[in-house]
């Protein structure tokens, strides 16, 4: 397999695509060949709608790498939450993947990552303040 797929993490929506894509000896390209039945079924499996599961498809595993950095300035643990609350966690990568603000975030992340400016553009807002509320057992402070 390639070196690509080999990065995506296990816990991720990408996970999903890849560890499928593993078990057909195939690769994203092969995609495009699925019959329409077939792409609808992976989606489902993945909990996704057919255009977002080709659009995801097309943006690669590091799609979600943002809410990563973004966990990490709250101090949240990406795979705790991932083991806690799976969906939740695959609708943060989801709405991460699929935002239109990543030049932004990026900047943000960079320039101060404690910085509440992301607040006004992030479409996880409300389920990262949220998660932040929760006493994680990886947080030194609880």
């Amino acid at each position: 397999m390639s070196a690509l797929l080999n990065r995506i993490k296990s816990w991720s929506f990408l996970g999903t695509i890849s560890r499928w894509i593993q078990g057909r000896d195939t690769t994203l390209k092969d995609l495009q060949l699925c019959a329409e039945s077939e792409i609808e079924r992976i989606a489902k499996d993945s909990g996704l709608s057919v255009s977002e599961f080709r659009r995801l498809a097309t943006l690669g595993p590091n799609a979600a790498d943002l809410l990563e950095r973004r966990m990490a300035a709250l101090d949240l643990d990406p795979t705790e939450v991932s083991h806690i609350a799976p969906h939740t966690f695959r609708d943060l990568q989801k709405l991460c993947s699929l935002c239109k603000s990543h030049g932004r975030c990026l900047r943000d992340l960079a320039r101060n990552p404690a910085d509440e400016a992301w607040k006004d553009y992030c479409p996880n807002v409300g389920t990262l303040m949220a998660l932040d509320a929760l006493p994680w057992s990886k947080r030194s402070e609880w």
